[in-house]
């Protein structure tokens, strides 16, 4: 399984690019429809007609956008297996914490020799879950600086 990886920024000659780019292909893509038709010219001069899956042009959009506001992009399939280290990456926390959550059975992992291995999809669904709980105590807080009339 292969994973991209881009971990420098990109220049301003990319951004540039990106942005442009971003902005020509969401204007071209089609409203509708679950293929994409695209043209494209190849270093010898022929025209190469291409069609790909509407949901591969958004994709392309999206990496475009991200590239064209001066960030990296990092695409991982959804049914890729994570070191520890790659996981605690994405949640932005130490091996060390992250490998707490596995021995408390917060996230589901396997072994293979004596390395732990990690689904992608139950680290994003950890992530979100603890997205959703920090949002609901940020809203209780809210709520009872209001409620104390703290000004906030």
């Amino acid at each position: 399984m292969t994973m991209l990886n881009v971990r420098s920024l990109p220049s301003a000659e990319e951004i540039a690019l990106a942005k442009l780019s971003s902005q020509e292909l969401s204007a071209v893509m089609e409203a509708n429809g679950d293929v994409q038709q695209i043209n494209v010219v190849g270093k010898d001069g022929e025209n190469h007609q291409l069609q790909l899956p509407a949901s591969a042009i958004k994709l392309m959009i999206e990496l475009l956008t991200q590239l064209g506001q001066g960030n990296s992009v990092n695409i991982t399939p959804i049914h890729a297996e994570l070191t520890t280290q790659e996981a605690a990456d994405i949640l932005n926390m130490s091996r060390p914490t992250f490998i707490k959550l596995l021995d408390a059975g917060d996230i589901m992992h396997s072994r293979k020799g004596n390395r732990r291995k990690v689904a992608f999809v139950d680290v994003m669904k950890f992530k979100q879950d603890m997205d959703e709980k920090r949002l609901a105590s940020l809203d209780e807080l809210t709520a009872l600086d209001q409620e104390l009339e703290l000004g906030y």
